[in-house]
């Protein structure tokens, strides 16, 4: 390849968002002639009928196959000689491609075709879908309903992992965007906190790929008793007798992300050959022919689709159009090998003006954060398994502490009775409280230093006692960097001082909740995975 074809190639990625203006960057189209194509690894199994395309077309494919995310990568480099890329999907490249200033689609006029298609979706062991359905009333699961599961632990799954593989961003999307609740495509605000902590901890099993994904659940069985992925691959995991029993594919009822495996022109001088490619893979014959041996659903309205693909797809969900939305998704996400579990430390003001309704307040915000609310947005962001709870009560001093680290429903059961028990103050010490919070905080991050730690300050009162505003601030402003990077939410409840609360939040980079026009239990939802 000559210096000049590779410069010509790198132009063509950088203005791949308009494609209107690729430049031919190969030479000629005869009737044999090869395509090099860069391909999502799944697509592998495409192979035999790659062969047959040859043979029919004179058209060869030859394929480079990389994680779907990792091969968008490589096309917004620019350093690649491809002619053809084969993905998955490619909202995650048009997405990266809009964060990078290159326009939010490419042009109409691109040729760019949907081959087939596959949603992702849930696959259960039995006992586990039995398990579950029984406690929904209709039987219909949703995305709300497994991150409930997992959160307790009765849901081990195994996932590809979002920052290479698009099945597993295709989840994590869907799953976020149901925890949204708005019905369209995430926005920034809907993602400001992270409410998926309690689904991701019950993630047992992971991979680069979807492909090594089953691989290593057929492998250990037992380790994980669901998958999510494409609905395909879970259809031919269970045709293949790798399993002692098929897994039950849900279609979660929230909605799902639906992949569409568009074959896109980089190089506007192969367009015949393109074309060719094109028309075979789309008839019906040859649209048959790729569902009976991949599973993938056809985009050719003609063909008959199999019985094990007449499950309605039902709500499709968006894909997020804002660049940071899918970085703050990814960052919140991180490594699901290096994870460790939050902790939470709520200081609770036990001060006499909580007796009566206020405590039943707090007692029942208690209890639907332990899994009473049965609410869509309850299931996600609920206490989960692994989770470090820390819940001092204070009224002119600390008064009393309590730490669990949630491993079953006894641990949150012996928090609810702390939070009920009595033992009222006569005086309210909002900021020796706080100082306290951090002194706790300190420690987690000094015994876990990737620890993610946040305070919760809920206080029906004024501070009349204990240490004053200036000596709170100046104690913490002498703590480590990463102490000081703990933000505390306060919750405005009763007779709080809203402005004394707006300081707390405003010294500690956090945010006030304002509880009067809703309820606590509401307002301890709305902070949850915040930090």
């Amino acid at each position: 390849m000559t210096v000049r074809r590779s410069v010509t190639l790198a132009l063509c990625l950088v203005l791949f968002a308009t494609f209107g203006a690729l430049v031919s960057c190969s030479g000629g189209n005869g009737p044999a002639t090869t395509l090099r194509v860069l391909a999502s690894d799944e697509l592998s199994d495409m192979e035999p009928l790659l062969r047959q395309l040859r043979e029919d077309t004179g058209v060869r494919l030859e394929m480079d196959y990389k994680a779907t995310n990792d091969a968008s990568d490589t096309l917004l480099t620019g350093r690649h000689s491809y002619d053809l890329a084969w993905l998955s999907s490619d909202r995650y490249l048009r997405l990266r491609l809009k964060g990078i200033g290159h326009g939010a689609a490419p042009s109409p006029s691109v040729q760019s075709t949907s081959i087939m298609r596959s949603p992702v979706v849930v696959g259960l062991t039995r006992n586990v879908a039995e398990q579950l359905r029984e406690k929904v009333p209709d039987g219909q699961l949703s995305w709300a309903d497994i991150a409930d599961a997992a959160a307790t632990g009765t849901v081990r799954f195994g996932m590809a992992d979002p920052r290479h593989s698009n099945s597993g961003l295709a989840a994590l999307v869907g799953v976020a965007t149901a925890a949204a609740g708005t019905g369209s495509a995430l926005r920034p605000e809907d993602v400001s906190c992270d409410r998926l902590r309690g689904f991701r901890s019950g993630q047992t099993l992971t991979a680069e790929s979807s492909g090594a994904l089953l691989d290593a659940f057929a492998e250990r069985p037992g380790r994980t008793n669901a998958l999510i992925t494409y609905e395909s691959e879970l259809l031919r995991l269970n045709a293949s007798g790798k399993l002692k029993q098929p897994l039950e594919i849900v279609h979660p009822a929230d909605g799902m992300v639906l992949s569409d495996y568009p074959l896109l022109l980089l190089d506007a001088g192969r367009r015949e050959a393109y074309d060719r490619v094109v028309k075979w893979l789309t008839e019906a014959d040859h649209q048959r022919e790729i569902m009976r041996q991949t599973l993938r659903r056809p985009v050719n309205t003609a063909v008959r689709r199999d019985d094990r693909l007449k499950a309605p797809l039902g709500n499709a969900l968006y894909f997020p159009d804002d660049p940071t939305v899918l970085d703050r998704l990814l960052d919140d996400y991180g490594d699901p090998r290096r994870r460790i579990a939050d902790q939470v430390i709520f200081l609770l003001d036990f001060s006499g003006s909580m007796r009566g309704p206020r405590t039943d307040a707090l007692r029942a915000a208690f209890a639907g954060l332990s899994g009473a609310d049965s609410s869509a947005a309850g299931k996600f962001v609920r206490f989960y398994q692994g989770e470090r709870l820390t819940v001092t009560r204070f009224g002119g001093r600390p008064l009393d502490e309590r730490m669990v680290t949630v491993r079953g429903p006894a641990d949150l059961t012996a928090l609810q009775d702390f939070v009920a028990r009595g033992g009222y103050d006569g005086s309210t010490a909002i900021w020796t409280a706080l100082d306290h919070g951090y002194d706790t905080a300190e420690k987690a991050l000094r015994d876990d230093p990737g620890r993610a730690v946040s305070i919760v300050l809920m206080t029906d009162g004024e501070n009349n006692a204990g240490i004053d505003h200036a000596t709170f601030v100046s104690r913490y402003r002498a703590r480590p960097a990463d102490v000081r990077a703990v933000h505390t939410y306060p919750v405005y409840f009763g007779d709080a001082d809203a402005a004394e609360l707006r300081q707390v939040a405003s010294v500690t980079g956090g945010r006030m909740v304002d509880a009067h026009d809703s309820s606590l239990s509401t307002a301890f939802k709305e902070i949850r995975g915040c930090s």
